[in-house]
């Protein structure tokens, strides 16, 4: 007898031919979406919003810190016949030094790293911002994470721009206006611009962790782990003795260096002294009162050049993240410290605490943990801060008096002395064991980068990149001097220095009263 099917038979069936033609599609689905899944999954990264919102933030914090924060503090420090002048010449300075690097101060410092003199400079292949647009992105310090290069070029601009201008403290009241700016010229581009290639230009970690993995991937293939080991060396050791990358010509070297301890102050530190030797002494200096006109601007320019420095250091890390918030507290209390260790012992030493006296600190102390900003604990930098002030204090009083030079705002016992320190501690508040981060190192690729710290060869390794900053900017900020010397001429006539460059050099005054 032939059974009919119900309805019930018939839905089930119905249901069950649905059901598997829903999970063939299913499959099928599955096998077009994976290699659409892999390519999303290999695409490039893309730039976080609150990334590129905080490097522009921090590029206007470190704007300010030029103008109006360095130029006051400067300003406030001169006579009162001399305070315009340094305005201008700071305002001169960040300007121009703006239009250079877009020229091609970006190129031959970060923007190209291709040629045989690579580990030395720059090439020109981004000259003009060739191909710097809106939808170029540059790596940041993370596996995976960039952000756009126009963000990252205006940020390392405000760099530049303040650098050469801490120089004009050191030869303040008696350098004219052109030589100013032609050896300002002269000095960014065969003196800074070297220098921020060797600590900044530093290969992109995902090249280094690619490369790393293909040398693990080679196994036991000769050929391929030669060639593997070849690019590996060849990414690593290319440029940048920032965050474990060495400068090539310094054999590998690994110094530490945040937010620009070298390349900013012990560079424009050591400029600053070379050129108060070279152009001698202000006219009464040692005789005549030379005393800061005005404290309270002085003030008002630290106050500024402490906010703004949250931008030059924690910025300095290219995201917002842990480490930025690091870099952050540990300026705060780095800098807190240095200004209240200079008020105590200069009140034990002197009798009384000056205004002068805390403002200095505070600026000893910012310059001081730069280099270890990112770096160190919060503990340590605040031990950083603390034992900084009495050593810059000794170098701008003692020092200073004991061998007669001119260094007419101290550029160069807080900038240089102040950097050198902070640049050796670095080496030494990195340890973990004292509540630092550690060693960076991308070829770990099994272990989150860890690195492995060795505190002698760090501390050779801060000490290499510490004297080749002093030598190179030394030396050639000497033959520079010089060279402006020989064209223009470099110092002001003595009726123009007694006078007071206001009114010599730019026909104006600070004040008309």
């Amino acid at each position: 007898m032939k059974t009919v099917p119900t309805l019930g038979t018939a839905a089930k069936a119905v249901g069950l031919g649905l059901l598997a033609a829903a999970l063939m599609a299913g499959v099928a689905y599955a096998e077009d979406a994976a290699p659409a899944a892999a390519a999303a999954a290999a695409a490039a990264p893309v730039p976080n919003k609150g990334d590129t919102a905080w490097m522009l933030v921090s590029s206007l914090l470190v704007l300010m810190m030029s103008i109006p924060g360095l130029a006051l503090f400067y300003g406030g420090l001169v006579r009162t016949k001399n305070m315009l002048s340094v305005l201008t010449q700071v305002m001169a300075i960040v300007s121009m030094v703006g239009v250079l690097w877009v020229l091609y101060g970006y190129s031959i410092a970060l923007g190209d790293s291709s040629g045989s003199m690579v580990a030395y400079i720059g090439g020109f292949g981004k000259v003009f911002l060739k191909g710097v647009d809106a939808n170029a992105v540059v790596p940041t310090f993370s596996n995976g994470v960039v952000i756009p290069e126009l963000a990252y070029m205006v940020f390392q601009m405000t760099f530049a721009m303040i650098t050469p201008a801490l120089i004009v403290g050191a030869f303040a009241e008696r350098m004219k206006f052109s030589a100013v700016m032609l050896f300002m010229l002269l000095w960014v581009t065969f003196i800074y611009f070297p220098i921020a290639h060797w600590v900044w230009a530093i290969a992109a970690p995902d090249d280094i962790a690619t490369a790393a993995k293909a040398l693990a991937a080679a196994g036991a293939d000769e050929a391929a782990k030669t060639a593997a080991q070849a690019k590996l060396d060849e990414v690593t050791g290319a440029v940048g003795w920032l965050a474990g990358g060495s400068a090539s010509w310094m054999n590998g070297v690994g110094a530490l260096d945040f937010a620009g301890g070298t390349v900013v102050h012990i560079n424009a530190g050591i400029a600053g002294l070379v050129g108060a030797l070279m152009l001698g002494k202000r006219v009464g200096y040692g005789k005549e009162a030379m005393a800061p006109h005005s404290l309270t601007m002085t003030m008002v320019g630290a106050a500024l050049l402490w906010v703004g420095w949250f931008g030059f250091n924690a910025g300095s890390n290219l995201e917002a993240n842990g480490t930025t918030a690091l870099a952050f507290v540990n300026t705060m209390v780095a800098t807190a410290g240095a200004a209240i260790s200079w008020l105590l012992v200069e009140w034990a030493a002197k009798g009384k605490p000056s205004l002068l006296g805390m403002a200095s600190g505070a600026v000893a102390g910012l310059v001081a943990v730069t280099p270890a900003s990112g770096f160190a604990g919060p503990m340590g930098s605040l031990v950083l801060g603390l034992l900084v002030s009495p050593l810059c204090l000794f170098f701008v009083s003692t020092v200073k008096n004991k061998f007669g030079y001119d260094d007419a705002l101290d550029v160069f016992g807080v900038h240089c002395v102040g950097g050198i320190f902070g640049a050796l501690a670095t080496g030494i508040l990195v340890n973990p064991a004292l509540g630092g981060v550690g060693i960076t190192d991308y070829t770990n690729i099994t272990g989150n980068n860890a690195g492995t710290y060795v505190m002698g060869a760090q501390m050779i390794a801060q000490l290499t990149a510490v004297l080749s900053t002093l030598i190179w900017s030394g030396v050639g900020s000497a033959i520079l001097y010089k060279l402006v010397d020989l064209i223009i001429g470099i110092r002001v006539p003595i009726d123009a220095e007694r006078e007071g460059l206001d009114v010599a050099e730019h026909g104006e005054r600070a004040y008309n009263y």
